[in-house]
């Protein structure tokens, strides 16, 4: 050591000033800490002996990321956009699994509860009342009782008949928590029972409405036509109600007639419920073609506009044949003398209803022994209706009445020689034939629903004949 420091004497005082600088530099880096060597040494009190040194001094971290800056020196940054909802993503992953494991414990619970009820149909037997049928379903007379005290449940329970159905549910105490009862098709009447008493509700079903074409032509009647073509009965009989100011379906129909329809068809949760409306209709009779469009104001008019009802029925009773026509001259059967038959007689079974031909007033309603029971009325000024032979006379005179409406019914009473109705029909006080005397109109639809009207012809009219070109190619 004396050596160096005399060596050192023995160099100019420049040299001697720039090797102590040397020196001091030296020893600042041998004695003073690295920057790694402080960062190993704050993680390794943080991770308290879970980290080994390598020999440069630095920690080793088993299975840790390596960072380029120490996180102990690092600033921290506020998160970025993606950031948080990557974050909030998993917060939310998190939240639904922690939701998963304590949710079946509730659902499983709910389908416990469900699972417990214990439904039941009972249906109404002959004689039945809602207290017997409870009573067989194991409930008690103050069910019924506490039941029939709401609106609707006394109004429709009490009147239940035989082969009706009525649903009950119970818990698995065996204790009553609802009653399930359709009003029709569509509605059903559901009463519950919480613990602060009964509540009813009804419950309706969406209709769904869906149009069918049908058609036919016909070959030996209009009955068999109407079934061929899959109609039922009520169809058929609409059918003839919508045409039957113009076309006698006794006397005019003729072999080759056909007639095409469309038609509403309802269905509630896609099962079928029933025949709704015949929305247009097409009838070629003798050649001469019918049309007919139903409106929203439930009128049938035909496709340009005309209304379908006329003022007078064209036969106030539903027939099976004319028995004698309308003959100024023609021989009395009874009594054999010339006599003129200044009407129509119609046969059909006794008690068939017999029809207003028009609006009007009932003049006469009577009885006598060549007229039997009868009925006159009087529509205004010019027209005026007899029906002779009634069973029954079911209106009185002076009484108004509508077109349609049942006056009486078929029978054969006073001077005849078999049940039938002879109608007659007077104008301006002069007999003339029923069958042939040309029927009043009645008004065309409004002006004001012209064109609306006109719209809808064009629409149903086009998809009618749209059907009926397809239905010919199928052939």
């Amino acid at each position: 050591m004396g050596k160096v420091i005399t060596l050192l004497k023995l160099l100019p005082r420049l040299h001697q000033i720039i090797l102590s600088i040397l020196v001091v530099i030296t020893l600042m880096v041998v004695f003073l800490p690295s920057d790694d060597a402080q960062a190993s040494r704050s993680t390794n009190s943080a991770l308290s002996g879970s980290v080994t040194f390598s020999d440069e001094g630095k920690a080793i971290i088993p299975n840790a990321q390596a960072y380029p800056v120490p996180l102990a020196f690092r600033t921290p940054e506020p998160p970025s956009a993606a950031e948080i909802a990557q974050d909030a993503s998993k917060a939310n992953q998190v939240d639904l699994t922690q939701t998963a494991l304590s949710s079946p414990a509730i659902d499983n619970e709910e389908d416990t509860v469900e699972a417990a009820e214990h439904k039941e149909q009972f249906i109404v037997r002959s004689g039945d009342t809602l207290a017997a049928l409870f009573k067989r379903a194991g409930l008690s007379a103050r069910d019924v009782y506490e039941i029939t005290q709401l609106p609707k449940a006394k109004k429709n329970l009490l009147k239940i008949m035989p082969g009706e159905e009525i649903e009950i549910v119970k818990n698995e105490a065996g204790e009553l928590t609802k009653v399930h009862y359709h009003l029709d098709p569509i509605s059903t009447l559901i009463i519950s029972k919480q613990s602060s008493g009964y509540s009813e509700a009804v419950e309706t079903k969406q209709v769904e409405s869906r149009t069918k074409f049908a058609a036919a032509t016909i070959s030996s009647n209009f009955w068999n036509a109407g079934v061929s073509a899959g109609l039922t009965p009520n169809q058929i009989m609409q059918l003839a109600t919508i045409f039957g100011w113009d076309i006698d379906f006794a006397l005019d129909l003729r072999q080759g007639d056909n007639f095409a329809i469309l038609f509403e068809e309802e269905y509630a949760d896609g099962e079928f419920l029933r025949n709704g409306n015949i929305l247009a209709a097409e009838f070629i009779n003798q050649g001469d073609k019918y049309t007919a469009v139903r409106y929203k104001d439930g009128s049938y008019y035909s496709a340009e506009g005309r209304s379908m009802r006329k003022a007078f029925l064209r036969s106030p009773v539903d027939f099976k044949y004319v028995s004698s026509s309308f003959n100024p001259r023609r021989l009395h059967p009874v009594t054999g003398q010339v006599k003129a038959h200044r009407g129509v007689d119609y046969v059909a079974a006794v008690g068939t209803p017999i029809k207003a031909a028009g609006k009007g007033r009932v003049i006469k309603s009577g009885y006598n022994q060549y007229n039997g029971n009868y009925v006159f009325i009087k529509h205004n000024e010019t027209y005026t209706t007899k029906y002779l032979h009634l069973k029954k006379r079911k209106v009185k005179q002076g009484q108004t009445v509508k077109q349609g409406q049942v006056i009486g019914t078929l029978g054969s009473t006073g001077r005849v020689t078999g049940a039938h109705l002879h109608y007659e029909f007077i104008v301006n006080g002069v007999h003339r034939n029923p069958r042939t005397v040309k029927l009043p109109q009645s008004l065309p639809i409004d002006k004001k629903e012209k064109q609306q009207f006109l719209a809808l012809s064009q629409q149903l009219m086009t998809k009618l004949e749209q059907q009926q070109q397809v239905q010919l190619a199928a052939q």
